[in-house]
């Protein structure tokens, strides 16, 4: 039975987790309508993108951040279709967008033009105000600060990614003298990043106007569920606050360690990477070691999350956070999902083992229902359409409830799958 106290935490990936190619996986997949949604809302070829640009077109700040937030939503949509939702969630930089989109606190086409209109301007301050970063390994906070106060230059703390790692931000010759010091103060490594300006510096304030004309533009709600902003690593219900935390974004650091921190604080249980590239999930198991981290990146990944959450996450997991292929094919919980859009009617006489609850009373009342079902048995009704499962088993949790409005795809049953010839 899934272990309904495993608590998730959604993480979003930001520029530089892109890859060429990184749509194609999921072409096949319903959630790809996702990608039409986007290209109607910004006027642009999204698919070509996902699909088909080079890398050196994908690495340019415009359309990496467009690319990422759009394949991470994918991604979203696809982890939302088998039944699963996070208590809390964040996104790394760009991932902010993708994070708020997540939790209701903003649409999707809004944050789609946000993010369009963010990456140009950071683009263009790229150019007019020049610089770089680096990664310092092997070095604590304080030190990297010390080393950017040092350096007597434009240098600055750009991202406190983990412990051990940080990445710096500011003109080619203050981040050259920052690395410098950094090796003296014990740091193990400097990477440079290959990145159109210093990004979360000062030197981004030419992208402010801009962006902060887009902000006003955009339509802001409270989150349904917590989102932890990278500016203060604290949760913000009141949707006033996202304008100015997104505009602080551009010119201040991204907390990312305190972010982990503070979901950890909130309770989260398992971190689940949503989108390309699987960075987070590496910085989350240095942050958190004590807590399970995984990656969900491609369509193979879905399976092993589902086992993952039942309870069975040892050997579903490479040391990426990806799931292996073929580990999908042992999993003991499945989902039955609508065949259609409609008003979904349960089967009254299937209820969850051991409460005697039939579905639609959601914890109210008592039944005598059985909870057992054979492959081919009838779960309920969308509309006038029968729903049928095509596995065996026992009802776990109804996902859906009696009256309620589902679309083709939507998750209506958990099933603890059993095998029929025994």
């Amino acid at each position: 039975m899934p272990h309904w106290d495993t608590v998730l935490a959604f993480t979003f990936p930001g520029q530089g987790s892109q890859r060429s190619g990184m749509g194609r996986p999921w072409v096949e997949h319903p959630s790809w309508e996702v990608v039409g949604e986007a290209s109607a809302a910004v006027g642009r070829d999204v698919e070509r993108l996902l699909l088909d640009a080079p890398m050196d077109e994908l690495t340019r700040t415009a359309n990496a951040q467009l690319a990422t937030f759009v394949q991470s939503l994918v991604v979203l949509d696809a982890v939302e279709r088998v039944g699963l939702s996070p208590a809390a969630c964040a996104g790394h930089s760009l991932g902010e967008y993708t994070a708020l989109v997540a939790s209701g606190a903003l649409p999707f086409a809004d944050g789609a033009l946000l993010v369009v209109a963010r990456g140009e301007a950071m683009a263009r301050a790229g150019e007019d105000a020049p610089g770089t970063m680096a990664a310092l390994i092997g070095i604590n906070d304080d030190d990297a600060e010390a080393a950017c106060h040092r350096a007597e230059g434009e240098a600055w703390v750009a991202n406190y990614n983990a412990q051990g790692q940080v990445v710096v931000a500011g003109t080619s010759d203050a981040i050259a003298a920052v690395s410098e010091i950094a090796r003296e103060l014990g740091a193990r490594k400097v990477l440079p990043l290959a990145v159109s300006g210093a990004f979360h510096t000062p030197l981004m304030a030419g992208a402010r106007p801009a962006l902060r004309k887009a902000l006003g533009d955009a339509v802001f709600a409270a989150p349904e569920i917590p989102v932890v902003a990278n500016v203060d690593a604290r949760v913000h219900s009141d949707p006033a606050d996202w304008p100015s935390l997104l505009s602080a974004q551009l010119c201040g650091p991204v907390r990312w360690r305190q972010t982990i921190e503070t979901l950890s604080g909130l309770g989260a249980t398992t971190f689940v990477e949503v989108g390309p590239g699987g960075v987070l999930t590496g910085l989350a198991r240095r942050i958190a070691p004590e807590l399970q981290a995984l990656s969900v990146a491609k369509p193979d990944d879905l399976d092993a999350l589902l086992d993952a959450v039942a309870g069975h996450p040892a050997d579903a997991w490479g040391d990426e956070g990806h799931a292996h292929q073929g580990e999908h094919l042992y999993m003991s919980e499945r989902v039955v999902v609508s065949p259609c859009s409609g008003i979904f009617a349960p089967e009254e006489s299937l209820a969850a083992p051991g409460t005697g609850l039939l579905p639609g009373t959601a914890g109210h009342g008592e039944g005598g229902g059985s909870s057992a079902v054979r492959i081919g048995d009838r779960v309920g009704r969308v509309g006038v359409t029968e729903v049928r499962t095509p596995f065996a088993g026992e009802v776990v949790r109804w996902l859906s409830v009696a009256g309620e409005r589902v679309q083709e795809g939507q998750p209506l049953v958990w099933l603890r799958v059993v095998d029929e010839a025994r």
